[in-house]
């Protein structure tokens, strides 16, 4: 971390990073100085594959009599949410500091956010809209681009349908722009919205949400310090958040806690552990069911909290007892000692917290896994408490509130799914018909039926027309701040963009998708602003929104997101209907009446209360919160009693005034002051076929199993048990209507004039359920017990399976991928895949296992972070980790470079080897940020002129394989297989 101390300059070091040379040996620096070399000779020496590394420079002092203003924002980098304070004279940004004032970063930065200024005055942007004119970049006018690319739209439209053409969106999006494009997707007439979270946390939602309720973070960062066991299992902190270490280790530090990290790599955080585990890629089912072995084994489980709050624990005991410590170290090389004592830590060292990212997620298992690592927080009564939960950190600024606010192929804004119910709701937000919205799509099925996920967008272009199930495949795609480096399978990603129509690139940077392919004409690239030249709010991994103040105007032609999305709703025809209650002047649309928009709609999610005015008051007022609690003096007149970043769900209207939900689930605080049940989602009873013995015969007889929770409740709850979801029906049985008020009663009733009892508390308009709810002590979403079987997932109790290209096909047989079948409108043919794995010996081929993880200096696809003159002189080459013993038989030296091969598609990748014990043997691992080599050529010249970032390198997506979790259509990059040679 870097902590800001003094206006000092950064030490001095050599290229590859190191400190200062002490035995005499000159570094690059001090040679070329002394040579008399300039710095951007490099490239004609030979020495980097860049053209040339930029000294770094302060910004300029404010010029005499400059007014300086001083503005905050959000870092753009990953989801911890530090601020970032700028500072602006006569219009440009001149300096930055991190913000000592944020309970969330507290005076500090990472590399990433020490180096944003540069993100917005780098001079390798996209200055001016471009297209491809036979093979060559040629400026156009924001006019002509809009007019050419909204014509071509509508051509595709009318010859193929709306769902040939693909919106893939970002989680560098505001809240608002994210909204505003999955709007644009609806009113378009199409599901085919996505964005990162597919390929990252797309089985966290659906993993978490089918447990207790909601997909998202349960704690915070900041909570972390109240741990008393902290398990680190599928997740980098150090490198890849940062700064929320310094929550880790001074819960670790200061509470004497236990931390525990298990990965199949020795990370950065994995050095500050207490105890490390290391782990066989792809295996983390079998070795959660082996921890839960040993916890019900012993009796170390909470059987207070099972009985009261969780539903399904004997079908999981059933489950773990078939891994036994013989056959969890079978599978995971794990023994059984060190499996039961990171178990009764877990178990009796509490509160526990458990901490993943994609190093859980990213699997054909995804869901699965997610699933598990619920299992044993609830087992051990490790929810609903501080110091305890799902700490899931989220990669991007905003991948959070993107998904929430619905860049996702299989719902409209805040989880209402795609169901006639849920875009009645939106349209009477919106204020337009439901009939004229279901005739901009093909007909009312697709209008319901889940979109293609972004990780299958090529093969919705390449499979034959019979094979996709929408009318024609994918024709034309609309792409904003999204790398196609990030998507595995990249050979036939890139014959993808070449089937393409029309591809449109809206990012400040040139990315890869402008250089990966023969393209010569239909590609146009338009310069957007990043976030700090823009209005919004940004959702936190721990659910708490903050508001970033636009710094400075877009720089060169540059524009943001709200105006370019303005521009093509206007060409394309709906915008008067689209921004019908978001005020444009002059083409500038208001961030601060989107967000009023989506307070307006977002019941189901407590996206409600967190009005613009009350974000800006927690900005100002950083410093009253708490840092642990993170709540602010009640009797502050601003911000009294919130929560820093009003924490969703904030229930309600803003004039309610609710502070947030700090901790999902706890029932030790009432509703009112942010306490939660789980949410009863899926009914209050299941009827399940039970066989049982009367009169000496075996009969089979319904049961019907209680859904919701047993002598539990929230503190202040009037209801002392647990109660479904609220509706107006429900309010009159137990006679709180009478609450209502007048004009609250009035919306309900329009809201379903034909049966207003049935109007629930995430579709009233007028928030009154919700309030009367609240008022009586109870969460607006009922109070349920947690789920350990999820009936409608594919797997409904966690199985492990092995990966698809696993380096153990004798496991195969026993722990098979699920049989291939279509889904998101594509066929997933993963077991096929495996059983030719298997049949041709590919592991013997490809022995090595091969991962991908994030590197501290870059972020994303990188193609942001690797223009950035700070933090390419970091790291400047692509390299693969391989380990020690593995390196000496294949004749490979550190620092040499070697050729990477992968199963599929006959890739190959050439990059520098890292020799290290980091990585076990028969394991290697690559950073996911590089791009601009594609199978060892050098693509620097196809980009725009000027626009090529400062280091380029080969992408680890080149190498990876087929497979894909049936439940979200999540990648398997974390576990395929690869072969190394000495190039």
């Amino acid at each position: 971390m870097l902590v800001k101390k003094s206006e000092k300059r950064p030490e001095k070091r050599n290229g590859d990073g190191k400190a200062p040379l002490s035995n005499g040996e000159l570094g690059r620096r001090a040679f070329l100085k002394r040579s008399g070399i300039v710095t951007g000779a490099l490239a004609a020496l030979g020495t980097l594959p860049l053209t040339g590394v930029r000294k770094v420079e302060a910004g300029p002092p404010p010029p005499a009599g400059a007014t300086v203003a001083t503005r905050k924002n959000v870092c753009t980098h990953c989801s911890v949410g530090c601020s970032v304070i700028a500072k602006v004279a006569n219009g440009v940004w001149i300096g930055q500091e991190p913000d000592y004032d944020s309970p969330i970063n507290r005076g500090s930065h990472c590399c990433k956010g020490a180096a944003v200024r540069d993100d917005v005055l780098s001079e390798r942007r996209l200055r001016y809209p471009v297209k491809l004119v036979n093979g060559e970049w040629t400026r156009v006018s924001w006019a002509k681009a809009i007019d050419e690319i909204g014509d071509k739209l509508l051509d595709i439209r009318q010859k193929a349908g709306p769902d040939s053409v693909y919106w893939l969106g970002s989680a560098k999006f505001t809240n608002e722009a994210a909204y505003l494009n999955r709007k644009l997707a609806a009113f378009w007439g199409t599901n085919n919205s996505d964005h990162q979270a597919r390929i990252c946390h797309s089985t966290t939602v659906t993993g978490v949400a089918n447990t207790w309720g909601y997909g998202a973070m349960t704690n915070s960062y900041n909570d972390i310090r109240n741990a008393r066991t902290i398990l680190v299992m599928g997740g980098n902190p150090a490198e890849a958040h940062p700064v929320s270490l310094q929550h880790i280790l001074e819960g670790k530090e200061l509470n004497r806690a236990n931390m525990i990290v298990v990965d199949p790599r020795m990370t950065r955080t994995a050095a500050h552990a207490t105890e490390y585990v290391r782990v066989r890629p792809g295996t983390h089912i079998a070795t959660i069911y082996g921890m839960l072995w040993h916890i019900f084994e012993n009796g170390w489980e909470d059987k207070e909290f099972l009985s009261q709050r969780v539903y399904g624990l004997d079908e999981i005991r059933k489950q773990a007892a078939k891994w036994n410590p013989k056959e969890v170290e079978r599978v995971t090389g794990l023994p059984e000692a060190q499996v039961k004592h990171i178990a009764e830590l877990f178990a009796k060292q509490r509160p526990a917290t458990l901490i993943w990212a994609m190093g859980q997620t990213q699997f054909t298992t995804g869901t699965a896994n997610v699933r598990a690592s619920c299992l044993l927080l609830l087992a051990t009564g490790n929810v609903g408490v501080a110091g305890a939960g799902a700490n899931i950190f989220r990669g991007h600024t905003n991948v959070q509130g993107a998904t929430d606010l619905g860049l996702d192929v299989t719902s409209l804004p805040l989880y209402y799914g795609l169901a006639e119910e849920a875009w009645r709701h939106w349209c009477r937000v919106w204020e337009v018909d439901y009939d004229w919205m279901k005739s901009r799509f093909p007909d009312k099925k697709l209008m319901e039926t889940p979109g293609i996920p972004s990780t299958r967008w090529f093969d919705a272009t390449l499979l034959p027309k019979d094979q996709v199930d929408q009318p024609n495949p994918v024709q034309a795609m609309f792409i904003m701040g999204h790398g196609v480096n990030t998507i595995t399978r990249m050979p036939e990603a890139v014959r993808g963009i070449e089937k393409l129509e029309l591809l449109v690139v809206c990012d400040p940077y040139p990315t890869a998708w402008s250089v990966l392919s023969e393209r010569k004409n239909g590609t146009y690239l338009l310069p957007a602003c990043t976030s700090f030249e823009m209005d919004g709010s940004r959702t936190a991994s721990n659910r708490s929104l903050q508001w970033g103040e636009k710094i400075v105007e877009p720089v060169f032609e540059s524009k943001n997101d709200y105006d370019t999305m303005y521009m093509l709703a206007r060409k394309l025809g709906f915008a008067e209907l689209m921004f019908k209650n978001i005020k444009v002047e002059n083409g500038k649309v208001s961030a601060e009446d989107i967000l009023r928009e989506i307070n307006r709609g977002g019941w189901s999610t407590g996206y409600c209360g967190q009005s613009p005015e009350r974000l800006k008051a927690h900005m100002r007022n950083q410093a009253k919160f708490d840092l642990v609690t993170m709540r602010a003096p009640k009797d502050d007149p601003e911000v009294g009693g919130d929560y820093y970043g009003l924490p969703w769900p904030c229930w309600g209207t803003p004039e309610f005034k609710h502070p947030g939900t700090p901790i999902l689930y706890n029932t030790n605080l009432p509703v009112k002051e942010g306490g939660a049940t789980f949410r009863a989602r899926f009914g209050v009873e299941r009827v399940v076929k039970r066989k049982v013995i009367e009169n000496g015969q075996e009969v089979e007889r319904d049961d019907h199993d209680n859904l919701l929770a047993e002598g539990s409740y929230s503190v202040g709850s009037e209801i002392k048990d647990g109660y479904p979801e609220f509706t107006l029906g429900v309010l009159k049985k137990l006679g709180w209507d009478k609450d209502l008020t007048p004009k609250e009663l009035e919306v309900i009733q329009r809201v379903n004039a034909a049966n207003p009892d049935a109007v629930s508390w995430s579709l009233d308009l007028s928030g009154g359920i919700q309030r009367v709810a609240i008022e009586h002590g109870c969460s607006p979403y009922g109070n349920a017990k947690a789920r350990m079987i999820a009936w409608n997932l594919p797997d409904p109790i966690p199985v492990h399976r092995e990966p698809i290209y696993t380096p153990r096909p004798d496991l195969v047989g026993e722990y098979p991928t699920l049989p291939d079948a279509k889904q998101f409108r594509v066929p997933n043919i993963g077991f096929s895949v495996q059983k030719a794995v298997v049949d041709r010996g590919i592991a013997r081929q490809f022995p090595l296992i091969l991962s991908s993880g994030r590197l501290v200096e870059y972020e994303g696809g990188g193609e942001e972070t690797r223009s950035n003159r700070w933090l390419a002189e970091l790291k400047q080459h692509m390299f693969v980790e391989i380990n020690v013993a593995d390196a000496a038989e294949r004749g490979v030296k550190d620092g040499g470079w070697v050729w990477v091969t992968g199963p599929e598609n006959s890739s190959r990748t050439r990059m520098k080897a890292l020799v290290t014990e980091r990585v076990g043997k028969g394991v290697a691992w690559m950073p996911y940020h590089f791009a601009g080599w594609f199978e060892g050529a050098d693509l620097r010249a196809k980009y725009p002129k000027g626009a090529d970032p400062i280091v380029l390198g080969e992408s680890v997506n080149t190498l990876t394989t087929y497979g894909y979790d049936p439940a979200t259509g999540m990648q398997e990059p974390k576990a395929t297989l690869c072969q190394i040679r000495a190039a």
